[in-house]
């Protein structure tokens, strides 16, 4: 694997630098090379899009149920929005949510939620087939009562289930269905592997002549070279400088560049970039961690699984997360599994950069300490197995998905943001809370740099874009990406089977689906 393309900069065409290459950073970049940009990318890990835990494509948000309808609706926008760059990262299967009768909210309480979700997505399919990614909109959702499960707990587990009754079999057969309210919902929303997206990225930059990506590289400084009054507030910069090092050897030295314009994608630590730009803003940081876990006994494919709880509580929700192998990765949304007494820190008048506690840090950058990763996996397995009873016999593995999250402003339920632009000074900053908002994020980017004249926007490549018609899918193929995923799962410690999926959204269902295009 090629971690950076090493290159010295020799291209004379309008410049972008971004800062970070997580779903972030490594989206903006792909959408930017592709209008013929000169985009580099620089990211201080070995391999980008390596951060906080994620396995979930929020197609309807479902998983929240105390944000806004609205959020629901943009997040189911930019979830089929997102699929259609990463076709490959997708692995096809339902979540079935369910409320604990302990729980004071109702199953009944989600349904208009849901309707409004069935009607925007049958819009999105009017406005473009093409967006029919997540089957038909009357399937959007289903629920099953109590006599349906009884009825289905007799039957034989399908070990490749091809419709929603094969799939709950295996829900009805091992939910406790005395701890939960009916009926049970079913919904469309299917899993997203990070491994996936890495090497979905990893090969869009690499065939693409306008992306130079610098991997394990660190950025240690941006300066304005072209600035306007910059002892005042409303200053103008019109080119910056990067100073960065690459950690190829302890001899290695520093070089820079200069670009035209300044992304920060830097994630949990894009404070420490507006401290160096000289931007004021207010943020917060959690770190958060998923763990790993090995169920042999499951009998087959069964859909992700999530029981509601308060967060922060004891009896905080329960995510069951299935990976082809018998891998399942769990979020328990208490502060003795994913959540964390003091992880949840904030900005300060100071620094726009909040402090996670030293040992956090510490975790993400050289990997977590056995001993509390073992006793946090373990509670993590009796979360799940006080409504899933035979989870009990699932064993840890030694790892976890984990690291930082960003959370824009003042309110830590936030989870649809995408960008904040400084057009005086040719800076954006991306904010994105999901990774499945890192495309509009991009789009909005764009449309800034349209404005300030770096790029013209009625261009065939921008066309493409909202046609989904990118370069690298017509290089690349599942077996391309399965390649580097596993590669990339290994190299991060995890098992090789993490990286692949049950049910891909193959080639022939894309091709197949018919085009408007004129």
């Amino acid at each position: 694997m090629t971690h950076s393309t090493n290159k010295k900069p020799v291209h004379s065409g309008k410049r972008v630098g971004i800062l970070g290459g997580g779903t972030a950073g490594a989206t903006i970049a792909i959408r930017l090379a592709a209008l013929g940009l000169e985009t580099y990318l620089f990211e201080k890990n070995k391999s980008l899009i390596d951060g906080p835990p994620m396995c979930h494509l929020h197609a309807g948000g479902n998983l929240y149920r105390e944000i806004p309808d609205e959020d629901c609706v943009a997040l189911l926008k930019q979830c089929i929005d997102i699929l259609r760059l990463y076709p490959y990262t997708i692995d096809v299967r339902p979540t079935v949510f369910a409320v604990p009768t302990r729980d004071e909210g109702l199953p009944e309480d989600l349904l208009p939620r849901l309707d409004i979700l069935t009607d925007a997505y049958r819009d999105l399919i009017s406005q473009d087939s093409n967006n029919k990614v997540l089957g038909e909109p009357e399937n959007y959702y289903q629920l099953y009562s109590h006599e349906q499960l009884t009825e289905l707990a007799e039957r034989e587990q399908v070990a490749v289930p091809s419709t929603v009754d094969e799939w709950m079999i295996p829900v009805a057969k091992y939910l406790d269905l005395s701890k939960v309210k009916f009926p049970l919902i079913v919904v469309q929303e299917y899993g997203w592997n990070i491994f996936r997206l890495a090497a979905s990225a990893q090969l869009a930059l690499e065939g693409d002549e306008h992306a130079h990506v610098f991997t394990d590289t660190q950025v240690k400084q941006v300066l304005p070279v072209d600035c306007e009054n910059c002892s005042n507030a409303d200053h103008h910069v019109t080119k910056w400088r990067i100073d960065y090092q690459q950690a190829a050897g302890s001899d290695s030295v520093s070089e820079s560049i200069e670009v035209d314009y300044l992304i920060n994608a830097c994630g949990f630590r894009t404070g420490v970039i507006d401290d160096m730009v000289g931007v004021k803003v207010t943020r917060m940081v959690e770190f958060k961690s998923s763990y790993i876990t090995h169920w042999e006994d499951n009998g087959g494919q069964i859909p992700e699984i999530i029981v509601y709880g308060n967060r922060g509580t004891p009896a905080g929700m329960a995510q069951l997360t299935p990976y082809p192998g018998g891998y399942f990765q769990i979020h328990g949304m208490s502060k003795f599994i994913t959540l964390f007494d003091d992880g949840l820190v904030a900005s300060s008048q100071d620094s726009a950069q909040p402090e996670l506690p030293q040992q956090y840090v510490h975790y993400i950058e050289e990997g977590w300490d056995k001993a509390p990763l073992q006793a946090r996996s373990q509670q993590a397995i009796n979360h799940i197995a006080e409504f899933v009873p035979t989870f009990h016999s699932a064993r840890t593995v030694g790892n976890a998905l984990y690291g930082g999250q960003q959370i824009p402003g003042q309110d830590d339920t936030l989870r649809v943001a995408d960008v904040s632009l400084y057009s005086n000074i040719r800076y954006a900053r991306a904010e994105n809370v999901k990774a499945s908002s890192t495309l509009i994020a991009a789009d909005q980017i764009v449309d800034e740099l349209t404005a300030l004249g770096l790029i013209d926007n009625d261009t065939p490549a921008n066309r493409n874009r909202y046609a989904h018609e990118w370069s690298y899918l017509v290089r690349n193929n599942s077996l391309g990406i399965d390649k580097v995923a596993r590669m990339l799962a290994e190299e991060r410690g995890f098992p090789p089977a993490m990286a692949d999926v049950n049910h891909g959204i193959r080639e022939k269902t894309l091709d197949n689906l018919p085009s408007d295009k004129t």
